[in-house]
């Protein structure tokens, strides 16, 4: 069994919300939304090249 999914499958209701509770602490509520925007923007960007670097590879083989 992978190591990764016995911690993810620990995780429930009152672990999320102590992670919350946590995040408002640490960066507080104003900071949230700009922090949630650049790690969707970040994840975009990583789809983006997800896509593209098959593309490339196919070309490059030819």
């Amino acid at each position: 069994m992978n190591s990764l999914s016995i911690y993810f499958g620990m995780i429930g209701g009152p672990q999320i919300i102590i992670i919350v509770v946590v995040i408002l602490l640490l960066f507080g509520g104003r900071k949230i939304p700009e922090l949630m925007k650049g790690i969707g923007g970040g994840l975009k960007e990583f789809k983006k090249a997800a896509k593209e670097e098959p593309e490339e590879n196919l070309e490059e083989k030819k």
